[in-house]
């Protein structure tokens, strides 16, 4: 599948803001690099430049860098993901297409065909609580569940919660799970599966599982940190 030009310079231009206007430019150029799974030795392959000076930028040792060298990061970055395939800037694309931004929506990935929640569970070791009516999913969305409540209106809750049937709903960043479960109350279709990542099920608020049962959908809880978490849904075909 062919990578949409405009969608390929929607996403350069917010990564260039971004690194451009963070306070801490090396840690951000580090962020996405590490994102989009690549080696500093990579990189500086495709720059023709050597791996120390992608270090030093990115520890900061060499500092303020200007808007052409983050320019050539961010091609240099997206040339090697569309060298092998281009799945990390269409999973981006499909974000920002989503009308959301990254710190709420941390990725949001479609399959090219349903698979069965027992692999999807196996693949990212989760826990299943509560299995609902349906077992298969057709992609998958990380949000940031704080980001979420403090950021979004009810109208964008209601808009990004909704577009999520048929898939699993993956909230970081849960203490008990308490906002989530009861956002999904006023979301028609619910997904197939709702992922409350980074607790253990001993930390799931008591009344989770009850509300999981009376809408229907699976409850899983995930213990690996965001990076991990992410890393493994890659893997998802």
């Amino acid at each position: 599948m062919d990578i949409d030009a405009n969608a390929r310079q929607r996403l350069a231009e917010r990564l260039a803001g971004e690194i451009t206007l963070s306070e801490d430019t090396g840690a951000t150029l580090r962020k996405w690099r590490t994102d989009f799974e690549i080696s500093q030795t990579e990189l500086a392959d495709r720059l023709d430049v050597s791996s120390s000076v992608i270090s030093d930028y990115e520890s900061g040792r060499r500092t303020n860098p200007g808007s052409d060298i983050i320019r050539r990061f961010v091609e240099g970055m997206l040339a090697i993901d569309e060298r092998r395939g281009g799945s990390r800037i269409r999973q981006h694309a499909r974000v920002l297409s989503s009308g959301f931004d990254r710190e709420v929506v941390h990725e949001l990935k479609e399959y090219p065909a349903t698979i069965d929640l027992d692999r999807y569970y196996e693949t990212i070791g989760a826990k299943e609580l509560v299995r609902g009516r349906e077992d298969t999913i057709a992609g998958h969305t990380i949000i940031d569940s704080i980001a979420a409540i403090t950021r979004l209106s009810s109208e964008e809750f209601y808009r990004l919660y909704g577009q999520s049937a048929n898939r699993a709903l993956v909230f970081s960043g849960v203490t008990r799970g308490e906002s989530p479960l009861v956002a999904m109350r006023v979301v028609n279709p619910t997904p197939n599966v709702v992922v409350l990542q980074g607790i253990d099920r001993a930390d799931v608020w008591e009344h989770a599982t009850d509300l999981a049962r009376v809408d229907g959908f699976s409850l899983a809880v995930l213990e690996t940190d965001l990076e991990t978490t992410l890393r493994r849904h890659r893997e998802l075909p």
